[in-house]
């Protein structure tokens, strides 16, 4: 996915939590992976890290619980890392050795490449250069794809009648909107959106943290927010998605990045994953991200009962 955040016990970028990118806590962790690595390293263990929102912690702890039941490695869960550039920095750092990403994010993101809307091409285009620059791989894509969502209240839509973004246009100078910080800034966030549709707002958007952006909408605080395709908590507030008619958006399939010296340290790593390859449809993500956010259920139990659905726990 793009971006978005747990509500479930710790904090959490759909957590949805309170934990602010740019908080604190990231800026700790930023200059953690800034010093000098001490002299060992953690090959005695495999450190799994992931962003701080809802969807990274489950499958932060899904390529967690699937390498201590494959290949009986001890692993170290490193979570809650903030946002791309974040995490990006502690896979190359070493700090961590692998974290969930999404292909169009790391497109436009990290490698600052224009937006293609063709998966296959996206993926091998972004193995190819994690490995030439960054000396990573991509694991295999988890099966979902998870894009931007442009929301806004179900009650509107129907009110309205609206399906796209084009539709939704028109009435966008009523409107206030809400975004997460990442979202303005990325090459593929607020400013390419409104210049695809043409949108303008009442105000200038609201910057929130994530795990507020669907309650602020649901409670009228703003009109239309960016979350996310797979966000469990879209169906049960009554949120409505609306199409990227013009297909602005480029794929968001789910992998594991890995740094190849892990890989080379701890081979049985990668037939481990590549049993998680499309075992996930956007349906199934969603539903395991309701059962975090919206039933209030233990991320590791929500994980594993879904690891033995799939045969694999």
């Amino acid at each position: 996915m793009p971006e978005s955040n747990i509500t479930s016990g710790a904090p959490s970028l759909s957590h949805r939590s309170s934990v602010r990118q740019g908080g604190v806590f990231e800026v700790i962790f930023l200059l953690s992976i800034l010093l000098p690595l001490p002299a060992c390293s953690h090959r005695d263990r495999i450190v799994v890290g992931c962003k701080n929102f809802t969807e990274q912690i489950v499958l932060g702890e899904l390529i967690a619980q699937q390498i201590e039941n494959q290949t009986h490695l001890p692993v170290e869960r490193r979570f809650y890392l903030g946002g791309t550039y974040i995490a990006h920095q502690g896979i190359l750092a070493g700090r961590i050795d692998i974290y969930p990403e999404y292909t169009g994010t790391a497109l436009t993101a990290v490698l600052k490449q224009p937006a293609s809307s063709n998966p296959v091409a996206v993926y091998d285009r972004v193995k190819s250069e994690y490995e030439r620059r960054f000396h990573l791989t991509l694991g295999p894509t988890l099966g979902f794809n998870d894009t931007f969502a442009i929301e806004i209240r179900g009650e509107d839509a129907r009110r309205l009648h609206l399906q796209t973004l084009s539709q939704a246009a028109q009435y966008a100078p009523q409107w206030r909107a809400g975004f997460g910080y990442e979202f303005m800034e990325r090459p593929d966030g607020y400013k390419g959106l409104v210049a695809t549709y043409g949108l303008r707002f009442a105000a200038p958007p609201r910057i929130m943290d994530l795990g507020l952006l669907t309650r602020a909408l649901k409670e009228h605080q703003v009109d239309l927010i960016a979350g996310n395709m797979t966000d469990g908590l879209i169906p049960a507030l009554d949120l409505f998605v609306l199409a990227d008619d013009k297909h602005y958006f480029p794929p968001y399939q789910a992998v594991p990045v890995i740094r190849e010296q892990t890989l080379a340290e701890h081979p049985e790593i990668r037939a481990a994953l590549n049993e998680l390859g499309d075992k996930i449809s956007d349906q199934e993500m969603r539903h395991l991200n309701y059962e975090v956010d919206g039933q209030k259920r233990d991320v590791k139990e929500v994980v594993r009962d879904f690891l033995r659905s799939k045969g694999l726990n």
